[in-house]
């Protein structure tokens, strides 16, 4: 038996008291003062005393506040469902989690038609799987392209065979909706794919005039929306917009820690999947495999294609069960009132955000110019000093120019916590201290 410190450090925030289990798990071995022996008896481990005087004894939790654009702070009873102990993925009670999660997935996506799949791995891996079962070599995708993240979503579907069609605008702007229907007139694209939230420019595209013009213009196209830093917070309605793929992440406003890859796909493009004539180019994201194994979980079955991260799947439910019971138009309104509340002390400072419009900005995150001959380490140690980590720049032509703040999940919907009032303090003393005479 090991000591543990993080699930240590997790108990400490969360509990009042050390139970049996917590001792054994995190205690026993170490080398702390209270614990002299190297093992304990059942009935010593119960005399063992409350938490509150077992944490004068642990090292204090080096922990800064996470203000960037994922991974963001977690509730703690989602880090509580991650701190159990090995379970098998055809546990009963494990299948009925997964079951669930899956479920709740498409409340939260506001697709009660679409097909769920949630399978190990980062949010880039829905764009392979995306661009290799919905895509065939020579077949054509439209990008619509608002930074960084746009231009590695189409080398992701040109690894594929698709021919990619990038419409582009300077940084911190976007194509407007006339060039996107004009683009879709000049040629037939297969699909068209949109970062609703570009992290690398915090951009927000306005997905539901979007799909409005692709019905409009070319309604066989598949509309594919990469939402990893978009879904469960700026508005999302898949099936009432007509989207065909929303892809997340676990680790931004889903908020579980990083290592699940989610998306939602339509009966519409699960019939282009079945249609295509060519066999899809990858194994392990192959649709064929998964949506099989995601609707033995759906309907309480045991199933097997590779091993799902047993305890992250128990994290997303506990997610999920919290976002959908509080209502995802309330949740909705808390981010974009967070980004508010952080726009405006941006705006009160002097300081520019990068998107180009204010109208044109994410909720998600507020991407920020730094103040002028301001070297960004003197900027950001101002944070670190504080106890707060941001992001720096993304894109690779500006990330010198600007820097990132995220504001998602429990720091802009349980606006009692703080964060938002401590990063925006740390943002004020970083421009005072580095304000040039």
């Amino acid at each position: 038996m090991y000591f543990n410190k993080r699930k240590a450090l997790q108990l400490l925030l969360s509990k009042s008291r050390v139970s049996v289990s917590d001792c054994i798990d995190f205690s026993i071995r170490s080398n702390h003062k209270f614990f002299k022996k190297p093992t304990y008896s059942y009935k010593q481990l119960l005399l063992l005393p409350p938490l509150a005087s077992l944490s004068s004894y642990l090292p204090p939790m080096s922990h800064k506040l996470c203000m960037i654009p994922g991974p963001v702070e977690f509730d703690p009873h989602v880090l509580d469902a991650m701190a159990t102990p090995a379970t098998s993925h055809v546990d009963p009670a494990f299948i009925n989690a997964f079951g669930s999660a899956i479920e709740l997935t498409r409340q939260v996506f506001l697709s009660p038609t679409g097909q769920p799949i949630i399978v190990s791995g980062s949010g880039t891996l829905t764009w392979d799987m995306t661009a290799s079962n919905l895509i065939e070599p020579g077949e054509k995708a439209l990008v619509i392209n608002t930074g960084i993240f746009g231009n590695w979503f189409a080398e992701c579907l040109q690894v594929y065979g698709a021919k990619v069609t990038q419409l582009t605008a300077p940084f911190g702007d976007q194509p407007s909706i006339d060039a996107i229907k004009q683009a879709l007139k000049n040629d037939q694209f297969k699909l068209i794919t949109i970062t609703h939230v570009d992290t690398s420019t915090g951009v927000l595209v306005n997905v539901q005039k979007v799909a409005q013009a692709v019905k409009e213009v070319s309604p066989n196209t598949l509309i594919a929306v990469d939402g990893v830093c978009s879904v469960a917070a700026e508005e999302i309605r898949m099936d009432e917009w007509g989207l065909d793929v929303v892809m997340t992440a676990s680790q931004k406003a889903i908020g579980v820690p990083p290592g699940l890859a989610l998306m939602v796909v339509s009966q519409r493009a699960l019939t282009a999947f079945k249609s295509r004539k060519a066999a899809p180019t990858t194994y392990f994201g192959s649709f064929a495999k998964w949506i099989p194994i995601m609707q033995k979980y759906e309907a309480r079955q045991p199933s097997y294609f590779a091993t799902p991260p047993v305890q992250l799947i128990l994290a997303l439910e506990t997610s999920l069960k919290q976002l959908v019971d509080r209502g995802m138009d309330l949740r909705f309104k808390k981010h974009i009132d967070a980004s508010d509340k952080v726009k405006a002390a941006i705006e009160r400072m002097g300081l520019k955000l990068v998107p180009v419009k204010r109208e044109y900005a994410a909720n998600t995150l507020s991407a920020v110019y730094y103040p002028e001959n301001v070297a960004p380490a003197d900027f950001l140690k101002c944070f670190t000093a504080a106890g707060v980590v941001v992001a720096g720049g993304l894109h690779p032509d500006y990330n010198t120019k600007y820097f990132r703040i995220g504001h998602m999940n429990v720091s802009a919907t349980e606006p009692e916590n703080g964060h938002l009032d401590k990063v925006i303090a740390a943002m004020e003393s970083a421009v005072k201290s580095t304000k040039v005479a």
